[in-house]
């Protein structure tokens, strides 16, 4: 087979690649990161790159032009290809932290549980064998250890055994024993000479379906050294979980892929972490980590393919404790215990779990509605009573997904904007205040409503031809309102189309029928909700007062709502400085109904009730001008 050179600019990377190649598959094999959201099918158009120089085969054109789509153009000699900014994937705005977080005492713990980590250290000093007693080392060991935690349900790995009787006797039958206890049953992670374990390190791991979020938790003190996050690399193949079920299950090696790419961003992050916080990575001894139940299949390499197939069945709610070995995770003690947060359902996850147990809203008396709005909308209302739960899938468009020149926010992102009633320019913000190269999720939604406000869209989204502005305009993708003129973006012209509001209403109304359906199903109004919370990192730079204007959020008065942050990184840092709180998270998951909302009617015609600005009920939204 023909092989011929791609050049990346303004990267300056050189790779060769056979013949026919597509130039998706070239730029990853070059290790540079643009946006896919549909994965490579061709459906999203996201992937553009300009041809400099070179022959390419076009198997679909793109809308843009001057550029070409890079899953659909096959290498057909020698190229030179350049990668715009609106392509690539730069920094995130990842959620670390809530300033407005009031659930917390000053270890960052939730006021009901008090301090009492998963893993710990006990100091043994074993009485050596002898011919009247020739126990064996192992039986020695764990005699010591039972009557010192008053636990006899405990796990010894195989390699701690093979070097077992050469550690005893180095170190005169002194050691210190570091183990983790789930439940009855104890882990042993390490056995090491007495004293020799002057630090005792932990993570909680949030694993997003967009962003991956690491803390580093000191277990003899509760305290948190360091946090960080970034972009999960999974991002590469596709930007939902039904994309990258479809590649796990449809592309040679495709589970592996995705396996290796979410436990490659977890160790990169850990890794920085390591080496800021100035710790050793040997002392890192559990991980509890919380995501979405796609998210956790894919960490443990299990197929999620039966997630997205009717009757909708995951292949586990619960997920094996496991050492950090067996996930091939590299900066972390080898024999480090991992424990996920079991899911609920296929749409429900830990993720969840980790939220409500942070919030706690099952131990209190008021109806609350915890909404996470992040890649999928997912959702939980009730009480210290009762619990009920669904997930609608609404989140990609939000994330970007299907919005002309949607994207995550990153670098670059417009995340607030504003329009003139009279003369219709556009005042916007970036993410970094550098020039945008598109909008994200918390812009769309001032998009909508200041497009609304201003006469731009009616409330079915139809787009207003005759309006007095340029910026009102046919293209190739129909109706269209500009929001940045190409001079002052990057490359091209910032759009938002008619056929984006319409996907745009799809989403939000798929989240308040989603709410809807739930306050039916126990017979409750809007009124009867005391209080919301709002989790995830596209949730904490939401504007209420616009999310309501759009019918994306209950009008039930903004001082009853509250920003709670990356819940499910602190609720995974909850169970692992508490371990009342890893037994609450076990109630939790039996506590929780849900509810399918594809089974019955109740929901489609609520959806069709909510893709109107801000619903067909008026009423529903008082304080919102009609």
């Amino acid at each position: 087979m023909q092989r011929h050179t791609v050049l990346f600019q303004p990267d300056n990377i050189e790779i060769e690649v056979e013949w026919g190649t597509d130039l998706l598959t070239a730029v990853r094999q070059a290790n540079i990161e643009i946006k896919c959201g549909c994965g490579g099918e061709g459906t999203c158009g996201k992937c553009l790159l300009r041809v400099l120089s070179g022959p390419v085969k076009m198997e679909r054109q793109s809308l843009c032009e001057g550029f070409v789509i890079a899953c659909q153009t096959r290498v057909a000699g020698d190229v030179v290809i350049e990668i715009p900014t609106f392509s690539r994937l730069l920094g995130h705005q990842v959620l670390l932290d809530s300033q407005s977080d009031v659930l917390t005492d000053a270890l960052g713990l939730p006021s009901r549980f008090t301090f009492d980590p998963l893993c710990k250290k006990v100091s043994l000093k074993l009485s050596p064998p002898s011919l009247t007693d020739p126990s064996s080392d192992v039986s020695r060991l764990l005699l010591a250890l039972r009557r010192s935690i008053g636990l006899s349900n405990i796990e010894l790995d195989l390699n701690q055994v093979r070097l077992l009787a050469e550690v005893l006797r180095a170190n005169n039958w002194q050691v210190d024993v570091t183990y983790v206890r789930v439940g009855d049953k104890v882990y042993v992670v390490s056995i090491d000479a007495a004293g020799h374990v002057d630090q005792l390190l932990g993570i909680a791991v949030d694993v997003g379906t967009t962003t991956v979020v690491v803390y580093l938790v000191d277990l003899l003190s509760g305290a948190l050294i360091g946090k960080v996050g970034a972009h999960n690399q999974q991002a590469q193949f596709g930007d939902d979980v039904i994309t990258r079920i479809i590649h796990g299950d449809e592309e040679n090696n495709g589970l592996a892929e995705l396996q290796q790419a979410v436990v490659g961003t977890i160790d990169d992050l850990v890794l920085v972490l390591v080496e800021k916080c100035k710790v050793r990575a040997r002392d890192i001894k559990v991980m509890v980590a919380a995501g979405n139940t796609t998210m956790a299949h894919l960490l443990f390499g299990i197929q999620p393919r039966y997630i997205r197939l009717e009757p909708y069945v995951p292949t586990a709610n619960h997920f094996p404790i496991c050492r950090a070995r067996e996930l091939e995770l590299q900066h972390v003690h080898p024999d480090a215990v991992v424990f996920n947060f079991p899911a609920v359902a296929s749409y429900v996850g830990g993720d969840i779990i980790a939220g409500v147990l942070f919030n706690g809203m099952a131990e209190e008396e008021p109806v609350t509605l915890f909404v996470d709005i992040g890649t999928n909308g997912e959702m939980v209302l009730g009480n210290k009573d009762w619990l009920v739960s669904c997930s609608c899938s609404a989140g990609p468009a939000f994330e970007g997904a299907g919005v002309t020149c949607g994207m995550r926010a990153m670098q670059g992102a417009i995340e607030g904007l504003t329009i003139d009633e009279k003369t219709f320019e556009v005042t916007y913000s970036t993410i970094g205040g550098i020039r945008p190269s598109g909008i994200c999720g918390s812009g769309l939604i001032d998009a909508l409503a200041k497009m609304r406000k201003v006469g731009v869209i009616d409330r079915a989204g139809n787009m207003h031809h005759n309006l007095p502005t340029p910026r009102i305009r046919t293209s190739d993708a129909g109706i269209e309102f500009v929001l940045v003129w190409a001079d002052e973006a990057t490359d091209r012209d910032v759009v938002i189309t008619e056929a984006d509001v319409k996907n745009l209403l799809r989403a939000k109304g798929a989240v308040f029928a989603g709410i809807r359906s739930l306050l039916k199903l126990v017979d409750l109004d809007m009124s009867d909700i005391e209080r919301i919370y709002i989790a995830g990192g596209f949730g904490n730079y939401l504007n209420i007062n616009d999310a309501i204007e759009i019918g994306l959020l209950p009008d039930i008065g903004v001082n009853k709502y509250s920003f709670i942050g990356n819940s499910s990184v602190k609720g995974a840092y909850a169970a692992l400085v508490a371990s009342s709180a890893l037994h609450e998270v076990e109630q939790l998951t039996e506590r929780i109904t849900y509810m399918e909302l594809s089974a019955g009617n109740l929901f489609m015609e609520e959806f069709i009730s909510a893709v109107f600005l801000p619903h067909t009920d008026l009423s529903l939204f008082p304080s919102v001008r009609s």
